[in-house]
């Protein structure tokens, strides 16, 4: 059975709120100087990691990043957004990869049938990873589910679909 998530109270949301503030400016250190004052007891908090997670990807520390990635997905298995980030992470840390990472979103696929981001940034591995039909068929899948209109002017602004700009633009 799982354990109910304990509810974060001032003074916590404040420093909460004070460290997405200081994301917001870019300042990552003393975002993570804010989390710090957060009750110990509740550092473990999906919105606290949450915004942790933010920081160690602006701070480019993918591994950490992963970690608590991870942790998101395990503590909140239908959360989308704690499945992108992990795929995000995995790509960039040590050890990792594309592969990697796409593996974590085809798991991820299947969870959420009505989602097109995870079907584009498995458009944007398959295509890093040269697989340019199987890319194609991907961002198929993601207009489907998003929108043409939205879909394409992301792909379309997108290096890592760089190869396929051409085809998406005639779609």
């Amino acid at each position: 059975m799982e354990k109910p998530v304990k509810q974060l109270e001032p003074p916590d949301t404040h420093h909460l709120l004070a460290a997405q503030g200081w994301l917001g400016l870019g300042n990552f250190l003393e975002a993570d100087e804010e989390l710090e004052k957060i009750t110990p007891q509740l550092r473990d908090h999906p919105a606290v990691l949450s915004v942790r997670y933010e920081i160690y990807a602006k701070a480019k520390k993918w591994d950490v990043a992963a970690d608590i990635a991870d942790a998101l997905v395990k503590m909140m298995p239908d959360q989308l957004s704690a499945w992108i980030c992990l795929a995000y992470a995995t790509r960039r840390k040590a050890g990792g990869g594309i592969p990697s990472a796409k593996q974590i979103l085809i798991e991820a696929e299947s969870k959420f049938p009505g989602e097109s981001l995870i079907r584009y940034n498995l458009a944007c591995y398959e295509c890093q990873l040269g697989n340019l039909k199987e890319a194609m068929k991907w961002v198929e899948k993601a207009i489907a589910v998003g929108g043409k209109k939205d879909i394409q002017m992301m792909a379309l602004d997108d290096p890592d679909l760089e190869p396929l700009w051409r085809e998406i633009s005639e779609i």
